[in-house]
């Protein structure tokens, strides 16, 4: 009887992207001789010479970040790490960044409609609640980032699906340490401000019962989180 292959860390045969994009960023390196304290090339030209989206590079040049490969200078470009271990171990947990937000995208927008339509008085205060709390603990990242779960999930309560609860659990465990390093370098006071805003407009839509416009604040605050991360 033949046997089934067992699947990787993503429940398939084949490894996470940003880890094959990976591996290509650092067989370059090698073929190309760039050394330590050197420069990559531009994201834009380094996408083009492997043949990879700029989303797929970028979650690859985190991951290589974290792994201690390359340091990622805010302004100034990557460069290959002074500290650069061979063999340096790249983190594998998780989806990587744009693929959380892509599943976000397809499943938060609708479930923001379904509590738009199904959520009770009670509901409506726990989300509130939350959007308060992240006011309250703006300057504290561990507080926010709780509110900010806080937030979601009681919008997932609101549809009265447990199910949906489930996938929004699911999906928020997913922000590891890919995402948050990639939020490091984006996150600015402005756009901390923003997220405020967009989780407003979310509540507002959602306490009066206005599904589309559920469904459009949800999908724009995600599509703008989406920008933020793929920016130049």
């Amino acid at each position: 009887m033949k046997k089934t292959a067992a699947p990787n860390e993503t429940g398939a045969n084949e490894p996470r992207l940003y880890r094959v994009v990976s591996s290509k960023i650092e067989e370059l390196i090698s073929a190309e001789n760039i050394r330590p304290g050197e420069r990559l090339p531009a994201e834009r030209e380094l996408a083009t010479k492997l043949g990879v989206s700029r989303t797929s590079l970028r979650e690859a040049l985190i991951a290589l970040e974290l792994g201690g490969t390359v340091e990622v200078r805010g302004g100034s470009g990557v460069y290959v790490s002074e500290q650069a271990k061979p063999q340096a171990e790249v983190p594998t947990a998780g989806p990587g960044p744009f693929e959380v937000l892509a599943a976000r995208r397809l499943i938060e927008v609708e479930v923001a409609a379904m509590a738009a339509k199904h959520a009770s008085d009670a509901n409506i205060d726990a989300i509130l609640v939350a959007v308060m709390a992240m006011e309250q603990h703006h300057e504290d990242r561990s507080g926010n980032e709780s509110a900010d779960r806080d937030f979601h999930l009681a919008i997932a309560r609101a549809t009265g699906n447990s199910a949906m609860v489930g996938v929004i659990e699911y999906l928020w465990s997913q922000r590891g340490s890919l995402w948050h390093k990639l939020k490091e370098h984006f996150q600015t006071e402005e756009l901390r401000q923003q997220t405020l805003i967009d989780h407003r407009n979310i509540f507002a839509a959602i306490a009066s019962h206005d599904v589309a416009g559920a469904r459009t604040a949800m999908r724009a605050h995600l599509d703008r989180v989406t920008r933020t991360f793929s920016r130049g």
